[in-house]
Protein backbone atom coordinates (compact mmCIF):
# COMPACT_ATOMS: atom_id res chain seq x y z
CA UNK A 1 0.00 0.00 0.00
CA UNK A 2 1.30 3.41 -0.68
CA UNK A 3 1.74 6.06 2.54
CA UNK A 4 1.45 8.82 1.15
CA UNK A 5 3.17 12.06 3.11
CA UNK A 6 0.11 15.45 3.02
CA UNK A 7 4.02 17.35 3.21
CA UNK A 8 5.45 15.76 -0.07
CA UNK A 9 2.27 16.67 -2.00
CA UNK A 10 2.28 19.91 -0.54
CA UNK A 11 5.70 20.64 -1.59
CA UNK A 12 5.23 19.30 -4.81
CA UNK A 13 2.17 21.65 -5.79
CA UNK A 14 -0.15 18.92 -5.69
CA UNK A 15 -3.09 21.20 -4.16
CA UNK A 16 -3.12 23.78 -6.65
CA UNK A 17 -6.16 23.75 -8.62
CA UNK A 18 -7.41 26.34 -11.63
CA UNK A 19 -8.94 29.78 -11.61
CA UNK A 20 -11.78 29.37 -10.09
CA UNK A 21 -14.12 30.67 -12.68
CA UNK A 22 -12.88 27.73 -14.72
CA UNK A 23 -13.64 25.24 -12.62
CA UNK A 24 -16.17 22.00 -12.85
CA UNK A 25 -19.00 22.27 -10.17
CA UNK A 26 -18.56 18.14 -9.97
CA UNK A 27 -15.24 18.65 -8.34
CA UNK A 28 -16.37 20.68 -5.05
CA UNK A 29 -16.15 17.56 -3.54
CA UNK A 30 -12.32 17.83 -3.71
CA UNK A 31 -12.11 21.32 -2.96
CA UNK A 32 -10.62 22.76 -0.04
CA UNK A 33 -11.04 26.52 -0.75
CA UNK A 34 -10.33 29.65 -2.67
CA UNK A 35 -7.18 31.93 -2.35
CA UNK A 36 -6.41 34.56 -4.96
CA UNK A 37 -9.01 33.48 -7.10
CA UNK A 38 -7.44 29.86 -7.13
CA UNK A 39 -8.91 27.00 -6.16
CA UNK A 40 -7.40 24.75 -3.64
CA UNK A 41 -7.58 20.93 -4.08
CA UNK A 42 -8.08 18.94 -0.44
CA UNK A 43 -4.81 17.01 0.61
CA UNK A 44 -6.17 15.20 2.53
CA UNK A 45 -8.64 13.39 0.24
CA UNK A 46 -5.32 12.99 -2.39
CA UNK A 47 -3.83 10.81 -0.28
CA UNK A 48 -6.48 8.98 0.31
CA UNK A 49 -7.69 8.39 -3.27
CA UNK A 50 -3.85 8.28 -4.28
CA UNK A 51 -3.52 4.62 -1.80
CA UNK A 52 -7.41 3.67 -3.20
CA UNK A 53 -5.73 4.55 -6.83
CA UNK A 54 -2.45 2.44 -6.23
CA UNK A 55 -4.00 -0.59 -4.19
CA UNK A 56 -6.40 -1.22 -7.27
CA UNK A 57 -3.41 -0.65 -9.93
CA UNK A 58 -1.27 -3.20 -8.06
CA UNK A 59 -4.11 -5.95 -8.25
CA UNK A 60 -4.32 -5.40 -11.96
CA UNK A 61 -0.72 -5.67 -12.32
CA UNK A 62 -0.44 -8.75 -10.13
CA UNK A 63 -3.10 -10.81 -12.10
CA UNK A 64 -0.72 -10.04 -15.55
CA UNK A 65 -2.38 -7.54 -17.53
CA UNK A 66 -0.83 -4.62 -18.49
CA UNK A 67 -1.90 -0.63 -17.59
CA UNK A 68 -1.95 2.26 -20.88
CA UNK A 69 -0.48 5.44 -19.61
CA UNK A 70 -1.71 8.16 -21.44
CA UNK A 71 -0.16 11.90 -21.51
CA UNK A 72 0.07 14.34 -24.33
CA UNK A 73 0.24 17.35 -22.96
CA UNK A 74 4.21 19.08 -23.06
CA UNK A 75 4.67 18.76 -19.22
CA UNK A 76 3.61 15.30 -18.66
CA UNK A 77 5.09 13.07 -21.57
CA UNK A 78 8.43 13.05 -20.73
CA UNK A 79 7.65 12.08 -17.25
CA UNK A 80 5.29 8.85 -18.50
CA UNK A 81 8.04 7.77 -20.86
CA UNK A 82 10.21 7.48 -17.85
CA UNK A 83 7.46 5.87 -15.35
CA UNK A 84 5.87 3.76 -17.96
CA UNK A 85 9.40 2.73 -19.31
CA UNK A 86 10.87 1.71 -15.31
CA UNK A 87 7.79 -1.03 -14.79
CA UNK A 88 7.75 -1.66 -18.24
CA UNK A 89 3.87 -0.72 -19.01
CA UNK A 90 3.19 0.65 -22.68
CA UNK A 91 2.38 4.33 -22.83
CA UNK A 92 1.11 7.10 -25.35
CA UNK A 93 2.54 10.55 -25.15
CA UNK A 94 2.24 11.45 -28.78
CA UNK A 95 -1.14 12.15 -30.63
CA UNK A 96 -3.49 9.64 -29.17
CA UNK A 97 -4.62 7.39 -32.51
CA UNK A 98 -7.95 7.06 -33.41
CA UNK A 99 -9.60 4.05 -32.19
CA UNK A 100 -6.15 3.25 -30.16
CA UNK A 101 -8.95 0.87 -28.28
CA UNK A 102 -12.28 0.76 -29.86
CA UNK A 103 -10.65 -0.61 -33.19
CA UNK A 104 -6.98 -2.37 -31.56
CA UNK A 105 -7.13 -4.94 -34.37
CA UNK A 106 -6.21 -2.32 -37.12
CA UNK A 107 -3.39 -0.79 -34.41
CA UNK A 108 -1.80 -4.04 -34.10
CA UNK A 109 -1.40 -4.29 -38.01
CA UNK A 110 -0.26 -0.98 -38.16
CA UNK A 111 2.30 -2.36 -34.98
CA UNK A 112 2.94 -5.53 -36.92
CA UNK A 113 4.02 -3.84 -39.72
CA UNK A 114 7.05 -2.52 -37.90
CA UNK A 115 8.38 -5.91 -37.56
CA UNK A 116 7.78 -6.56 -41.08
CA UNK A 117 9.83 -3.71 -42.15
CA UNK A 118 12.64 -5.13 -39.04
CA UNK A 119 12.30 -8.22 -41.00
CA UNK A 120 13.24 -7.16 -44.53
CA UNK A 121 16.11 -5.06 -43.19
CA UNK A 122 17.55 -8.07 -41.41
CA UNK A 123 16.98 -10.98 -44.83
CA UNK A 124 18.10 -8.50 -46.95
CA UNK A 125 14.78 -7.84 -48.92
CA UNK A 126 15.09 -4.21 -48.34
CA UNK A 127 18.48 -4.12 -50.14
CA UNK A 128 16.86 -4.83 -52.99
CA UNK A 129 14.16 -2.26 -53.00
CA UNK A 130 15.49 1.24 -54.95
CA UNK A 131 16.36 4.17 -53.46
CA UNK A 132 13.00 5.92 -53.25
CA UNK A 133 11.11 2.70 -51.93
CA UNK A 134 13.93 2.71 -49.06
CA UNK A 135 13.44 6.17 -48.57
CA UNK A 136 9.66 6.02 -47.84
CA UNK A 137 9.68 2.40 -45.33
CA UNK A 138 11.97 4.35 -43.85
CA UNK A 139 9.70 7.28 -43.12
CA UNK A 140 7.11 4.99 -42.70
CA UNK A 141 8.78 3.23 -40.23
CA UNK A 142 9.61 6.39 -38.08
CA UNK A 143 6.43 7.88 -38.32
CA UNK A 144 4.97 3.89 -36.90
CA UNK A 145 7.67 4.03 -34.36
CA UNK A 146 7.20 7.74 -33.03
CA UNK A 147 3.36 7.05 -32.22
CA UNK A 148 2.81 3.01 -31.44
CA UNK A 149 6.74 2.25 -30.68
CA UNK A 150 5.80 2.60 -27.12
CA UNK A 151 3.14 -0.17 -27.28
CA UNK A 152 4.67 -2.60 -29.51
CA UNK A 153 4.49 -5.34 -26.01
CA UNK A 154 0.63 -4.73 -25.78
CA UNK A 155 -0.94 -7.62 -27.69
CA UNK A 156 -4.48 -7.13 -26.14
CA UNK A 157 -6.50 -4.56 -24.59
CA UNK A 158 -5.44 -3.38 -21.72
CA UNK A 159 -6.81 -3.95 -18.18
CA UNK A 160 -6.82 -0.38 -17.35
CA UNK A 161 -5.60 3.13 -18.47
CA UNK A 162 -4.18 5.94 -16.50
CA UNK A 163 -4.76 9.12 -17.64
CA UNK A 164 -2.82 12.69 -17.33
CA UNK A 165 -5.50 15.42 -17.89
CA UNK A 166 -8.60 13.97 -18.81
CA UNK A 167 -9.47 16.67 -20.47
CA UNK A 168 -7.21 17.19 -23.06
CA UNK A 169 -7.72 13.14 -23.40
CA UNK A 170 -11.04 12.87 -23.30
CA UNK A 171 -10.65 10.46 -26.75
CA UNK A 172 -8.67 8.33 -24.32
CA UNK A 173 -11.45 8.48 -22.02
CA UNK A 174 -14.29 8.16 -24.18
CA UNK A 175 -12.75 4.58 -25.87
CA UNK A 176 -11.99 3.13 -22.59
CA UNK A 177 -15.64 3.85 -21.32
CA UNK A 178 -17.23 2.09 -24.02
CA UNK A 179 -15.09 -0.89 -23.79
CA UNK A 180 -15.51 -0.87 -19.84
CA UNK A 181 -12.16 -0.32 -19.21
CA UNK A 182 -11.33 0.89 -15.56
CA UNK A 183 -10.00 4.65 -15.87
CA UNK A 184 -7.81 5.68 -13.46
CA UNK A 185 -6.75 9.96 -14.13
CA UNK A 186 -5.38 12.95 -11.76
CA UNK A 187 -8.09 15.42 -12.30
CA UNK A 188 -7.75 19.11 -11.97
CA UNK A 189 -10.27 21.36 -10.89
CA UNK A 190 -11.60 22.15 -14.23
CA UNK A 191 -12.44 18.69 -15.08
CA UNK A 192 -15.69 16.47 -15.05
CA UNK A 193 -14.68 13.28 -12.75
CA UNK A 194 -17.73 11.37 -13.49
CA UNK A 195 -16.69 9.57 -16.24
CA UNK A 196 -13.41 8.24 -14.34
CA UNK A 197 -13.42 4.92 -12.01
CA UNK A 198 -10.78 6.67 -9.29
CA UNK A 199 -10.00 9.82 -9.27
CA UNK A 200 -6.69 11.59 -7.94
CA UNK A 201 -7.80 15.22 -7.26
CA UNK A 202 -4.26 16.81 -7.96
CA UNK A 203 -2.38 19.61 -9.85
CA UNK A 204 -1.87 17.86 -13.84
CA UNK A 205 -0.37 21.33 -14.95
CA UNK A 206 2.81 21.33 -13.35
CA UNK A 207 5.36 18.68 -13.92
CA UNK A 208 6.36 18.59 -9.40
CA UNK A 209 3.07 17.55 -9.24
CA UNK A 210 2.76 14.73 -11.61
CA UNK A 211 6.04 13.49 -10.92
CA UNK A 212 5.27 12.88 -7.18
CA UNK A 213 1.91 11.29 -7.99
CA UNK A 214 2.85 8.83 -10.63
CA UNK A 215 5.83 7.81 -8.19
CA UNK A 216 3.16 6.35 -5.79
CA UNK A 217 1.48 4.50 -8.38
CA UNK A 218 4.28 3.02 -10.41
CA UNK A 219 6.03 1.98 -7.49
CA UNK A 220 2.35 0.26 -6.23
CA UNK A 221 2.78 -1.14 -10.16
CA UNK A 222 6.11 -2.40 -9.31
CA UNK A 223 5.23 -4.01 -5.94
CA UNK A 224 2.48 -5.48 -7.82
CA UNK A 225 4.81 -7.02 -10.79
CA UNK A 226 7.28 -8.44 -8.06
CA UNK A 227 4.72 -10.27 -5.86
CA UNK A 228 3.45 -12.51 -9.16
CA UNK A 229 7.12 -13.26 -10.06
CA UNK A 230 7.81 -14.36 -6.92
CA UNK A 231 4.58 -16.29 -6.38
CA UNK A 232 5.18 -17.89 -9.77
CA UNK A 233 8.56 -18.99 -8.69
CA UNK A 234 7.51 -20.21 -5.38
CA UNK A 235 4.19 -22.40 -7.78
CA UNK A 236 7.38 -23.35 -9.78
CA UNK A 237 9.18 -24.74 -6.80
CA UNK A 238 5.77 -26.70 -5.28
CA UNK A 239 5.53 -28.35 -8.57
CA UNK A 240 9.70 -29.30 -8.75
CA UNK A 241 8.92 -30.53 -5.40
CA UNK A 242 5.15 -32.45 -5.93
CA UNK A 243 7.03 -34.13 -8.62
CA UNK A 244 10.32 -35.27 -7.20
CA UNK A 245 7.90 -36.88 -4.61
CA UNK A 246 5.86 -38.72 -7.16
CA UNK A 247 8.63 -39.68 -8.91
CA UNK A 248 9.17 -43.90 -8.43
CA UNK A 249 12.03 -45.25 -6.38
CA UNK A 250 14.93 -46.73 -7.89
CA UNK A 251 14.07 -50.98 -7.48
CA UNK A 252 16.71 -53.67 -6.09
CA UNK A 253 17.94 -55.51 -8.78
CA UNK A 254 17.21 -59.78 -8.34
CA UNK A 255 19.85 -61.54 -7.12
CA UNK A 256 21.16 -63.57 -10.65
CA UNK A 257 21.88 -67.12 -10.40
CA UNK A 258 25.20 -66.82 -9.86
CA UNK A 259 25.02 -65.35 -6.98
CA UNK A 260 22.17 -67.51 -5.70
CA UNK A 261 24.39 -70.61 -6.77
CA UNK A 262 27.15 -69.29 -4.60
CA UNK A 263 25.00 -68.75 -1.18
CA UNK A 264 23.75 -72.46 -1.18
CA UNK A 265 27.59 -74.12 -2.04
CA UNK A 266 28.76 -71.76 1.35
CA UNK A 267 25.65 -73.38 3.16
CA UNK A 268 26.77 -76.88 2.56
CA UNK A 269 30.14 -76.61 3.09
Amino acid sequence: MANVNIKELLDSGVHFGHLTRKWDPNMAPYIYTERNGVHIIDLYKTAAKIEETAAALEKIANSGRKILFVATKKQAKDIVAEKAKSINMPYITERWPGGMLTNFITIRKAVKKMATIDRMKQDGSFDALSKREKLQINRQREKLEKNLGSITDMTRLPGAIFVVDVKKEHIAVSEAQNLNIPIFAMVDTNSDPRPIDFVIPSNDDASKSIEKVLSFITDAIANGLSERKAGKEKTKEVKEEATEKKAPKAKKAPKTEEASEEVSTEETK
